[in-house]
């Protein structure tokens, strides 16, 4: 039997598998296709798995992404939980043991670390310091010299700007970790995506921060949302940036 993997999870966090070793039944709870959802216990892990015939991996759309992390979210309701990649499958029993038992000590440590946090995601729209480039009468290798020189100003000054805003969301918000990106928009403004480490218990005080932000920088456009299962942070140790 081939099993489709959701997320690991902390087997003492499931009673009902404290005296069976076989996959029970997650109840209440269904996965990608409505296929019934099993708790495969893993030593002090329990992994959240459905059945997988071969014929499922050409209908991972978008509503199986859906349903995917809808499966993480209800077990995160229960349990500290690492996030397998969407699409995530083992040929057998076996493969799913052998997967867990080689990087059991790294789960372990990820389990510890996450236990009692939460994700909170940022979206911050800003106007582009530099826009664009005025047209110039010059010969070609003029304009391209002058191009590049432009370009990389311009990148430097979006970087700053990136690099402030972030450092202004970081004092405001104080998370405990935290992964930023910064690209330009289609319609030529910022956009800062950020995702924040908390711990689960500080969420409405994170929210109440959220609104004293929005009312601060209005020159800013912000979407909240959250709390998440800690998605980015699985496989990370801190702070994380990239532009």
């Amino acid at each position: 039997m081939a099993w489709y993997a959701y997320c690991i999870a902390e087997r003492q966090s499931f009673p009902e598998l404290c005296r069976h070793r076989r996959p029970m039944p997650l109840t209440g709870v269904a996965g990608l296709f409505g296929n019934q959802t099993f708790l495969f216990p893993a030593s002090e892990l329990a992994i959240v798995v459905s059945e997988h015939n071969a014929e499922d991996s050409a209908r991972l759309d978008q509503q199986a992404q859906k349903d995917h992390a809808r499966v993480i979210a209800e077990c995160f309701k229960h349990s500290t939980v690492l996030p397998f990649r969407f699409g995530t499958t083992f040929e057998d029993d076996d493969a799913l043991r052998r997967s867990v038992r080689s990087n059991q000590r790294h789960f372990l440590a990820n389990v510890e670390r996450l236990r009692g946090k939460a994700e909170m995601h940022l979206k911050v729209l800003v106007d582009d310091t530099c826009p664009g480039t005025t047209t110039r009468n010059m010969t070609v290798g003029q304009q391209y010299l002058t191009s590049l020189r432009e370009s990389a100003s311009r990148q430097r000054e979006r970087q700053s700007k990136a690099r402030a805003l972030s450092v202004q969301m970081h004092r405001m918000f104080l998370p405990l970790a935290e992964e930023i990106t910064c690209k330009r928009t289609d319609s030529g403004k910022m956009l800062l995506d950020i995702a924040h480490l908390i711990d689960h218990k500080t969420v409405e005080r994170y929210q109440n921060k959220y609104t004293s932000a929005t009312q601060q920088m209005k020159e800013c456009q912000m979407q909240l949302s959250g709390p998440w299962p800690p998605y980015h942070f699985v496989h990370r140790s801190g702070a994380q940036h990239s532009a």
